[in-house]
């Protein structure tokens, strides 16, 4: 049978998951019925809740077409320059894939990052204009822009040869000229088959086994799943393999107990084994990960791996030693945290974790502030408390020994009216303009290159400046020189001076004060952030005075205090928010602000030091 291997690739929220929605229910995947999902591919809680794509994932599909009967292995893959470290990992799987760029907002940052990635290992993409129905829509303009896009990044001839089509992915409907519309996929469908060339490596299904590990998961009753391309021979259940590292060390052996195949949604085992070319699970190895080769027992070395960027951003993630600690979650202990965090490091490349100088306390080092908070999301569900630091950005060391810090890409869409305060202040955060012009529909692009670390917190400010209708992206682009202090003014916060529960009337009373960040009867201690001073110095405040009660004044006049509502924050913004002397309370029901210090006297007398 035919075979194509290929990866979907985008700008976050250009379009994939739903496009590989219609390609699966155009296929015949789901049965008359089968109830089908938006979103299929986005198969976890988090996934589902952000409207995102967290991690890459694989589907198959057939299709009966020009060229006979196919099988396609789809990938799709997130969007977000923090889950940059999926994609890498998945285009050595595969032989070609499909650009996705939005008819309206054209070419972002994240389409020339994957893109980047793609052309460097020698991928023809398919250029797909998807959302061509939308109204403000200009296939040709954003076509153009691709094309310089491709010439800019040093795309040979033939990839700059590349075919484009113009699609719907909502709607289902692709087609290769726009004034010939259409109803369905099958014009992609037949791209696909066309242009992407079969695996190279199906030549090699006589010899022996071979694969390089890719993703790992692992499942409840089958254990560790591998999942990677056969680059050569063939996986039958109960065959002898090893695992080897990249420099061809051996980590361990065993026998391949199950090797399961995608097919539509769902994985099936393969009884009579799976051909080099075919994207497959294998599971019966306890200590492989990602990065590794698996191979029948004669072969000695390893499959070359992709390297992945960096890190950039690093936070401590520490055991919560609050007076509210233990009430909520039940894994609490320093050696249950650090086991966690290994288990995460292990199966996201990504990330890096390292025990710091600090007793209980670990530094993890990711691609960003989302992909972090994901991460504390998925621990604080599943019953960790944690306490986390402000993020900070990862350093190096140059050639001549100076300090090299990330510099990202930044494009922010936003109303015209709202262009100099942007500006204005990422001009004063040292972020460089590189370009600015009308995107159309009264917006204006601006394009600047800034360091990573004047981005750290900025994202709210940013909001509140373009009152809600900014978009700004970003993404990783090299190191440069240390480019000095940068002046980042937050106001100062209110902090608690005393355990207890928080009262309305003290609350009423403080509301002149700032913004609060709790509401009335929820329980506070010494030291934890309770609002936003109006002023730029922090503040200690008592939350929880009453109202004092004589026969003149009765207890029942409390009736009448209205509070503003809280300003509550979620999980990024409020890591966002904190400064350096400052974390973040992570438990399975809260997030609260707190300083690290909590006792005042002692607060002041480690600035005085400082």
């Amino acid at each position: 049978m035919n075979m194509r291997n290929i990866a979907i690739i985008a700008h976050v929220d250009h379009g994939k998951t739903t496009l590989v929605d219609q390609l699966l229910a155009q296929s015949g995947v789901f049965r008359a019925n089968e109830a089908t999902t938006e979103r299929a591919m986005d198969s976890n809680d988090q996934e589902r809740e952000r409207g995102i794509t967290i991690l890459a994932k694989c589907t198959s599909v057939l299709w009966n077409g020009e060229a006979g009967e196919t099988r396609i292995n789809i990938i799709d893959t997130p969007g977000h320059a923090d889950f940059g470290g999926e994609v890498e990992r998945i285009l050595g799987m595969v032989d070609g894939c499909v650009l996705l760029v939005d008819a309206e907002e054209g070419v972002m940052p994240q389409t020339k990052f994957v893109l980047t990635k793609a052309l460097k290992m020698g991928l023809r993409p398919i250029l797909c204009i998807n959302k061509v129905d939308r109204a403000h829509a200009d296939p040709d303009r954003v076509h153009n822009e691709t094309f310089d896009l491709f010439a800019a990044i040093g795309a040979t001839d033939e990839q700059l040869d590349f075919p484009h089509i113009y699609a719907s992915g909502r709607n289902g409907w692709a087609t290769l000229d726009m004034n010939q519309p259409n109803d369905n996929l099958a014009p992609l469908f037949d791209l696909i088959v066309r242009h992407v060339p079969p695996p190279k490596v199906a030549e090699k299904k006589d010899e022996p086994f071979q694969m390089l590990n890719v993703l790992i998961e692992s499942d409840p009753f089958l254990g560790r799943l591998l999942t990677g391309r056969i680059a050569s021979g063939k996986a039958v259940p109960g065959m002898a393999i090893h695992a080897l590292d990249r420099n061809g060390n051996e980590i361990e052996r065993g026998r391949i107990t199950k090797v399961l195949a995608f097919r539509g949604l769902k994985r099936q085992p393969v009884d009579e084994g799976a051909e080099a070319g075919d994207i497959v699970a294998i599971a019966g190895m306890s200590k492989a990960t990602v990065a590794d080769t698996l191979c029948a027992m004669e072969v000695t070395e390893a499959l070359p791996a992709q390297p992945i960027d960096p890190p950039t951003i690093s936070m401590t993630v520490s055991v919560n030693d609050s007076p509210l600690a233990g009430r909520e979650g039940d894994k609490v202990q320093s050696r249950v945290i650090r086991d966690r965090l290994l288990k995460e490091a292990e199966s996201n490349v990504a990330i890096r974790v390292t025990e710091t100088s600090e007793k209980d306390a670990y530094e993890v080092a990711g691609r960003g502030e989302l992909q972090l908070g994901v991460l504390i999301e998925n621990m604080r569900r599943e019953g960790f408390e944690v306490s986390i630091s402000r993020p900070r950005v990862v350093y190096q060391t140059g050639e001549n020994g100076e300090r090299l810090e990330p510099m990202e890409d930044v494009v922010i869409d936003v109303d015209d009216e709202f262009t100099g305060i942007v500006i204005e202040k990422l001009s004063a955060r040292k972020a460089e303009l590189k370009d600015m012009g009308p995107s159309g529909a009264g917006k204006t692009r601006i394009q600047l290159l800034s360091p990573s670390r004047s981005l750290i917190g900025y994202q709210g400010e940013f909001l509140t400046d373009t009152r809600g209708s900014g978009v700004l992206n970003r993404v990783f682009s090299h190191y440069e020189p240390h480019k000095g202090p940068i002046d980042q003014q937050r106001k100062g916060v209110l902090v608690s001076n005393s355990d207890g529960e928080t009262a309305a009337y003290a609350l009423w009373n403080l509301e002149e004060r700032g913004v609060m960040f709790v509401g009335a009867g929820e329980k506070t201690y010494q030291g934890m952030i309770i609002g936003e001073n109006s002023r730029s110095d922090d503040l200690d405040v008592n939350p929880m005075k009453a109202k004092q009660l004589t026969n003149v004044r009765a207890s029942g006049k409390d009736e009448s205090i209205r509070l503003t509502p809280p300003r509550r924050m979620t999980l990024e913004q409020a890591i966002a928010y904190i400064e350096d002397d400052e974390l973040v309370e992570v438990t399975p029901k809260n997030i609260r602000l707190r300083k690290q210090v909590l006792n005042p006297s002692f607060r002041k007398k480690r600035t005085k030091e400082d």
